[in-house]
């Protein structure tokens, strides 16, 4: 049984170690801090990086079904069907917030579902997370890619959780051919982290669409990520949906555990990037910093905020937006999210 949380301070840190798992049932938050980036490329699954728990609320959520699985047999989409057919995919930024909307039935997790209504079936995903940083530009190029449960402190049935979509060497090879900024390495030791499966269980829960993830290099610029972006653009025309996920708001060390509405600087924050967003102002966008203390404690380190530039550098003339899933969670996090496309 989970402890109470007011059994521990939200402003512990906590760190994994070495070749041990950490507890289920402690909650905890683990705060990433700038200084202890890992140097490593791509960080094996017993070093984990230092990551963020969200263990609120869980005695009020409506704790959801395992995920399906593919059986034996049934027919999974490849990238060989008529992509003519699908015509430009939409673009997505999914704010993802708390692991446990992964299996909760709660307003979050069904605006997922509905956004997935609006859109055609992928034949593949392509999803930039907030949960990889890597020291360089990576894809993950394996047929089966791994469900990693990189999280602390949550119940057991979140743990339990498998996704097992496919992965899709076939589109890494694309990315990495298609990209001239900088150079793409294939990836066999990552999979899909709870910034890809945890919003992807809820679009197509029978994990029968592709996905590859790509990381995001902490040593580069938002502009940087925002050019990368643009070199992807090719493939909204040949059927891939291409899905940042992080938050525009996310602030853990400011998290209220009692509140029921946005703080007063997250809610600013949230209607000034969305108002910037409207008004196609990417220039400002990638400039963050220069807007104002809000939007600083709304971005206090910028891998949730960086697949929001993805998606903006993937606009074209004649696409639409249009936000959803525009609440706060905690107070210092706003799970707004952002479709781009043509209908």
């Amino acid at each position: 049984m989970n402890r109470s949380f007011a059994q521990f301070s939200p402003g512990h840190l906590v760190f994994p170690y070495q070749q041990r798992r950490l507890p289920r049932h402690r909650p905890m938050l683990l705060h990433k801090l700038d200084d202890l980036r890992r140097e490593d490329r791509r960080p094996a699954f017993s070093h984990p990086p230092p990551f963020l728990t969200f263990p609120s609320l869980l005695s009020i959520i409506e704790r959801g079904a395992n995920a399906s699985s593919i059986e034996e047999g049934d027919e999974v989409d490849t990238r060989s069907k008529n992509e003519s057919m699908l015509g430009v995919m939409p673009v997505l930024f999914v704010g993802h917030g708390n692991p446990m909307n992964a299996i909760a039935d709660n307003e979050f997790s069904r605006g997922w579902q509905e956004a997935a209504k609006t859109i055609p079936k992928p034949t593949a995903i392509l999803c930039i997370s907030a949960h990889w940083e890597a020291k360089g530009t990576f894809v993950t190029a394996m047929e089966k890619p791994r469900t990693i449960h990189d999280f602390g402190g949550f119940p057991d049935e979140l743990y339990e959780v498998e996704y097992p979509a496919p992965g899709s060497p076939a589109l890494a090879s694309e990315v990495q051919e298609g990209v001239r900024l900088t150079h793409v390495e294939p990836d066999q030791a990552w999979g899909l982290d709870h910034g890809t499966w945890s919003v992807a269980r809820r679009f197509y829960p029978e994990a029968n669409v592709p996905i590859v993830q790509m990381s995001l290099d902490y040593t580069k610029p938002p502009r940087w990520h925002y050019d990368l972006a643009r070199e992807l653009a090719t493939l909204r025309s040949k059927g891939v949906l291409i899905l940042g996920s992080g938050n525009i708001v996310h602030n853990l060390r400011l998290v209220d555990w009692h509140a029921t509405e946005g703080l007063a600087w997250a809610q600013e924050a949230n209607e000034k990037m969305k108002r910037l967003v409207s008004t196609g102002d990417d220039q400002a966008l990638i400039n963050y910093h220069s807007l104002g203390k809000e939007v600083q404690l709304a971005v206090p380190t910028p891998e949730h905020y960086l697949p929001l530039l993805y998606a903006l550098a993937l606009r074209e003339k004649g696409d639409n937006i249009s936000f959803f899933n525009e609440k706060p969670d905690l107070g210092s996090i706003f799970m707004t999210s952002v479709r781009i496309g043509r209908s």
